[in-house]
C-alpha cells in the first residue's frame, strides 16, 4: 500500500516534531533531526518512539 501524500504532509515527528522523510522502498518515515525511522505496517505509519528504529550513519549520510 503507498502512504496517503496528504497524511504525509501533516505527518511529523512524535519526539522533536520535525518533518519526516518517507522511504518507500523500506516502507518507513524517517527522522533526519532524531535519527529514527518509524514503520509502516499495512499503509499505516507506527509512530511510537518504541517500534523505531535508529538509523546508522550510512543512511543518515545518504539523506543529505
Amino acid at each position: 500500500k503507498n502512504m496517503d501524500s496528504k497524511l504525509l504532509e501533516i505527518l511529523a515527528c512524535p519526539l522533536c516534531k520535525s518533518s519526516l522523510r518517507y522511504n518507500k522502498e523500506a516502507q518507513e518515515l524517517i527522522c533526519k533531526a532524531d535519527r529514527l525511522a518509524f514503520p509502516i505496517q499495512d499503509g499505516i505509519p507506527v509512530m511510537l518512539e518504541d517500534a523505531a528504529r535508529k538509523i546508522s550513519d550510512e543512511e543518515y549520510q545518504a539523506l543529505s
